[in-house]
């Protein structure tokens, strides 16, 4: 039976890093994506996965890599910058806006567009996007205008991708690992374990499986 292949992007540290050691722990070959090739190196060591440079905002990079992948069957749109606790929406800075879009948007845009002749390769293909609860229209706030309009946007490609892929057997997802414990979430949120178990469920669904839905733990969100 041929290796389950996964790429997980924003894999040196925090949730992504934890989704390629729980990945590689069930026996996918995992390929870590990272945009320094030494944070990569150390990181694909730590968890058993193999360093990718990979910075999802460079379309050089995005080339290159699709170039290398032969078949894909996992892709975990993870990379995210600009959690703007500081912003609020009547006084944001645009370009701290525009910077995060291109990292949380743009680039999993990019990259999945790329990756998609792999991923059709793939008899069970998987598109998990990291989002967050921060993006749910239902709950939304004032806080975070950056990161949370990238997350917004970020949910509706799922939506649209879903649709169109739906007839190739590609499922595709949006995840929040919910608070977690990290550099960007920082201290008191829940385990990262915890947190990237959530996107590992989404990452290896069953054929049957949901499509097109925003989740933690396996749970539907509202929009």
């Amino acid at each position: 039976m041929d290796v389950t292949i996964s790429l997980v992007t924003g894999g040196n540290r925090g949730i992504g890093l934890e989704v390629c050691r729980q990945l590689a722990a069930r026996g996918h070959e995992v390929l870590l994506g990272a945009r320094s090739p030494d944070a990569a190196a150390r990181a694909a060591k730590e968890a058993g996965a193999t360093p990718v440079r990979l910075d999802v905002t460079s379309a050089a990079d995005v080339e290159r890599v699709a170039a290398e992948v032969g078949r894909l069957d996992v892709l975990v749109n993870n990379a995210a910058i600009t959690y703007d606790t500081w912003q609020r929406p009547s006084t944001a800075d645009l370009d701290v806006v525009r910077d995060a879009a291109e990292t949380n948007l743009y680039g999993p845009w990019r990259l999945t567009q790329a990756l998609l002749p792999a991923l059709r390769r793939s008899a069970h293909g998987r598109i998990v996007n990291v989002s967050s609860e921060a993006a749910s229209l239902a709950e939304m706030g004032s806080g975070t205008p950056a990161y949370t309009a990238s997350k917004v946007a970020l949910n509706a490609l799922t939506r649209m991708f879903a649709a169109e892929l739906r007839a190739d057997g590609i499922l595709v997802n949006a995840v929040c690992p919910g608070w977690v414990a990290t550099d960007m979430g920082g201290p008191g949120g829940r385990p990262v374990a915890d947190g990237a178990a959530s996107v590992v469920w989404a990452a290896t669904l069953p054929d049957d499986g949901p499509t097109g839905g925003f989740f933690r733990d396996g749970r539907p969100l509202d929009w």
